[in-house]
């Protein structure tokens, strides 16, 4: 009489294990735990982040693959201008942008950096106001592709622009600093990376007209180098100082 209620037991739990059996799937994956679900929703969100890092590498690949059309206009911010110690190369660029940024920084509440656009083309880079610009503190005008000496994506602001003008006039040149640094902020990294993919053509395109015509080309320098080498660069710079 004592062994009644083990079988009993065991007679609910084979009863129990049929009826699970016998339930429709639908219904015991319905019976999955909260934590597999967020588990699931994590690796998701991972894979999705990765899908679009992965994209806006391509997306920037393929714009440097094919050939770009003038002119090319972009929308910027104009973060100003100081002196650069040199014609070209990241180490003459990067002091006078950590400058303007921390300047910009500094501005007013109700003030604004100059809204300007910027048109690149095969003869040089034209500077004007966008109609709702309200700060007219900018140097505007237009820039010949021969008094361009440099252009890179800064390495730590990564939307800046920046470009290294040497004064026209000839009696600049005895002066202590022909070069001048001017800096523009844009509206994304990738239209950064293409402004200056965009003056890569236009130098190229530049470069091969000066050839043709048998005259000795202007030295000037696009920095399409990735930031891995642009940093080994300004790490090169500081050992030799």
């Amino acid at each position: 009489m004592k062994d009644l209620p083990s079988k009993n037991v065991a007679s609910q739990v084979k009863t129990e294990a049929h009826r699970r059996s016998s339930e429709p799937e639908d219904k015991q994956q319905s019976e999955m735990s909260s934590a597999d679900v967020d588990r699931n929703n994590r690796t998701d969100k991972k894979s999705s982040t990765k899908c679009s890092e992965k994209a806006e590498k391509i997306a920037i690949k393929s714009d440097e693959a094919l050939a770009v059309t003038f002119p090319q206009t972009f929308e910027v911010k104009y973060l100003g201008r100081r002196e650069a110690g040199g014609l070209w190369g990241i180490k003459h660029t990067r002091r006078p942008v950590d400058e303007m940024v921390a300047s910009a920084k500094e501005i007013k509440m109700n003030e604004t950096l100059p809204f300007l656009k910027l048109v690149v083309s095969e003869k040089g880079v034209n500077v004007s106001e966008m109609p709702k610009n309200l700060n007219k503190d900018f140097d505007g005008g237009f820039y010949p592709i021969e008094v361009i000496s440099y252009g890179v994506q800064d390495l730590v602001y990564t939307r800046v622009f920046a470009m290294i003008v040497v004064q026209e006039n000839s009696s600049a040149i005895t002066t202590k600093h022909p070069f001048h640094c001017h800096a523009f902020v844009c509206d994304s990294r990738h239209n950064a990376r293409h402004l200056t993919f965009a003056l890569a053509q236009a130098f190229q395109q530049f470069s091969k007209q000066i050839k043709e015509k048998s005259v000795k080309p202007k030295k000037f320098a696009i920095d399409l180098r990735s930031p891995e080498e642009k940093e080994a660069d300004l790490k090169e710079m500081d050992s030799e100082a």
